[in-house]
């Protein structure tokens, strides 16, 4: 089985990565991947993913959500910062 290469943007530094991953790896993971190659350094429960502008549960693998390759899937604060 070949990997998903993926697009996923990281609200808190503005930054989209390119990360490759199996069908069978879990949510969760990939969202803690995609917080440390952008260096955020906060909890990784703190964060929800978002595929197709839907929540995506941690514990699902990327084939039970239906990602395909060359999605895109945005990392976002759970809680809404206010603005200054």
């Amino acid at each position: 089985m070949s990997d998903l290469s993926l697009r996923v943007m990281v609200q808190d530094v503005w930054d989209e990565v390119r990360l490759s991953a199996p069908s069978t790896s879990s949510l969760g993971e990939l969202k803690r991947r995609a917080l440390a190659v952008t260096r955020v350094m906060r909890d990784p429960d703190g964060y929800v993913m978002k595929f197709r502008g839907a929540e995506v549960a941690d514990d699902a693998t990327l084939a039970e959500a239906g990602v395909v390759p060359d999605a895109n899937l945005i990392v976002l604060p759970r809680r809404r910062r206010p603005v200054r």
